[in-house]
């Protein structure tokens, strides 16, 4: 029993790195509809959105070479750095993982993100 436990007890602290490239968002959402959600309900929305893959589109604020801002509140961290055709100002379409939201700069933070279409 003793092995069986410490098996269950690995398996289950050492799983496997998601793909999120490779997982369908469980929401669709833009940027303006999902931070509103957070203004209004922080703790019932990180609970609806905590380690989620979504795919949220909106207008660039902010762009560097691993990282895009959408309409100053949504922070997508990227996997893969920056594409030189895409700009502030541009629409933009990202998938990643929803990791909470920061009450400090009131921004959404995504992590493992991808563009789905520039």
């Amino acid at each position: 029993m003793i092995i069986i436990a410490g098996v269950i007890t690995y398996n289950y602290i050492y799983q496997a790195h998601r793909n999120i490239e490779r997982e369908k968002a469980e929401f669709t959402v833009t940027s303006v509809a999902l931070s509103n959600e957070f203004l209004i309900a922080p703790a019932d929305s990180e609970k609806q959105y905590l380690n989620k893959v979504i795919e949220v589109s909106g207008s660039i604020s902010v762009v560097n070479d691993q990282n895009i801002v959408l309409d100053e509140k949504i922070f997508c961290q990227l996997q893969k750095p920056v594409n030189a055709s895409i700009s502030k100002g541009n629409s933009i379409k990202i998938k990643g993982r929803c990791i909470g939201y920061d009450d400090l700069l009131e921004e959404i933070k995504l992590d493992q993100c991808i563009i789905i279409n520039p």
